[in-house]
């Protein structure tokens, strides 16, 4: 929240400027997206090798290999996707909340087999998707800003007459 005080315009409660809070949440959200896109990337070549591997790996689970191999077919094309979508911020919040569902599926595989340091290291990832799905208000350099401004313009020129 902004103050109304001059001296302390563009700031917020905590002393934050504004424009150094977007510019953290739009570095945040591009290296996030370069992370989710290049997992996607240096799999989905290999769609079936990745298939395999996710079926060893969860080889003592109760999980029918069929619904392993459907998953593991499935999370290298949605992690590109989501990447380029969060990269270039466009559909940000339709592509966070992916992310989530994404990383629900993951974790439920990996707290099966009780691979702890896994599941660890998704809650991170879990924990920076909830900063930047809370904070998306924040999101002003982006595809999706561009194009909310360019509509709120042309709304703005046809509603003068």
């Amino acid at each position: 929240m902004l103050e109304n005080k001059p001296h302390v315009k563009n700031q917020t409660n905590l002393g934050l400027k504004t424009r150094d809070i977007v510019a953290a949440y739009t570095l945040l959200r591009i290296v996030v997206g370069i992370n989710y896109f290049n997992h996607g990337l240096t799999r989905i070549f290999n769609i079936p090798s990745f298939m395999d591997s996710m079926v060893t790996t969860m080889q003592d689970s109760w999980i029918p290999e069929f619904l392993v191999r459907i998953n593991a077919g499935l999370v290298p094309p949605v992690e590109l996707i989501v990447g380029v979508l969060i990269t270039i911020g466009l559909f940000t919040r339709s592509a966070l909340i992916a992310c989530f569902i994404l990383m629900a599926v993951l974790m439920y595989g990996v707290t099966i087999i009780q691979n702890w340091d896994t599941a660890g290291d998704q809650l991170i990832y879990n924990i920076v998707l909830f900063i930047l799905l809370a904070g998306v208000s924040l999101d002003r350099i982006s595809v999706d800003a561009w194009l909310r401004n360019k509509r709120d313009r042309q709304i703005k020129t046809k509603s003068q007459p």
